[in-house]
């Protein structure tokens, strides 16, 4: 299949309660034509009602969506020609794979001959070729997701919609499964919208993420930017692992324990918490530190995971805080036993402040 022509996606105001319940509150929205955004968040945090509510299955109360030009929030789902990919697959078990394929086509009177070669092309794209006369009951979870995807693409929509598309395989399909969904969107180009609660399947796949809670946007960035700095506490804990440790401020002048760090641009607030993620530490191994943070602890555990190790250090508050380092970094990890007294270092560069009150 060759690339297709996409549509950006406009929502504005978009709002969905349920009684005294809001399942999407105020969303404002704007996904790119062509890219891959997903919407993440944890079960009802209305990632799915939005969704949705893209696809026609659910009509919000308030708001606007287009596509392109297009107001569409009153339209039926089968006029909006969008592709859809289901969680439980969807698929007709009485039907042969390529029955399946072609049920888009059958519903919009595609001729015959002109079906049969899109459904090939489909199943060619999906890397099914030859698998049209097979039962549904004859393939595996990876085949079935791969039998739904060129349903979903074989009328070539300029819009795809997924719906946690690869929550029931397992992991090592599911890894697999992903970079294809990748390279696929790669090469097909059309917008896609993709929901997940699975925090690293957005950060592997997603061109932005567009976190959500509580039926609100909290934040809308790049993987990169929606790891390294987290808007708020939510989404630092939501997303990887992470200690909060809770400073004091003195104008402009950042402090943990007494000490003061090197913690670059302050923002507003006089509550303000530090975010540290495992793998940003380091045990420092005795060298000049330069400008590095330094947090004096105790070794409380160590944990061997095969490609990395986790020191468990206790702060002088009295916090309990991971570091992780790599089977083959030189990090001092390797040479740090239980009960040992240790100076962590984080970089000011790796500094993330966010404010206290949201902890």
């Amino acid at each position: 299949m060759s690339k297709l022509d996409a549509l950006p996606i406009s929502i504005s105001g978009l709002t969905k309660s349920y009684g005294d319940i809001f399942a999407l509150n105020h969303v404002d929205l704007e996904v790119r034509s062509g890219e891959f955004l997903t919407l993440l968040g944890p079960s009802g945090s209305g990632k799915t009602t939005l969704l949705m509510a893209l696809a026609g299955f659910t009509r919000p109360d308030h708001g606007s969506i287009r596509f392109g030009e297009d107001e569409i929030v009153t339209m039926p789902p089968h006029k909006r020609g969008v592709g859809m990919v289901f969680q439980n697959y969807a698929l007709f078990p009485h039907m042969s794979v390529a029955a399946n394929v072609a049920y888009p086509l059958k519903l919009r009177k595609t001729p015959k001959a002109e079906a049969d070669r899109l459904v090939e092309e489909a199943l060619e794209t999906v890397q099914l070729g030859g698998y049209g006369e097979r039962r549904i009951s004859q393939l595996s979870g990876g085949q079935k997701q791969r039998v739904a995807l060129a349903r979903a693409i074989v009328f070539s929509p300029r819009i795809l919609l997924m719906d946690e598309p690869l929550s029931a395989l397992d992991k090592n399909l599911r890894e697999q499964m992903q970079i294809e969904l990748r390279h696929l969107h790669e090469k097909l180009g059309m917008t896609t919208v993709y929901v997940t609660h699975d925090q690293r399947e957005a950060l592997t796949m997603s061109d932005r993420i567009a976190v959500i809670n509580h039926g609100r946007l909290m934040q809308l960035d790049t993987p990169r930017q929606i790891y390294e700095r987290p808007a708020n506490r939510f989404i630092a804990e939501f997303i990887g692992e992470s200690t909060f440790l809770k400073l004091e401020r003195s104008g402009d002048r950042i402090s943990f324990a007494g000490v003061e760090l090197d913690v670059g641009e302050v923002p507003d607030g006089n509550e303000l918490s530090l975010v540290v993620r495992p793998e940003r530490l380091t045990i420092l191994n005795g060298d000049d530190p330069g400008k590095t943070n330094i947090f004096p602890g105790t070794v409380r555990d160590l944990v061997y995971q095969g490609d990395t190790t986790l020191a468990y250090v206790t702060l002088a508050d009295g916090t309990d805080i991971a570091v992780r380092a790599g089977m083959r970094s030189e990090a001092a990890i390797d040479t740090v036993s239980i009960g040992e007294r240790v100076a962590l270092g984080l970089k000011p560069a790796d500094v993330v402040l966010i404010p206290g009150e949201e902890a």
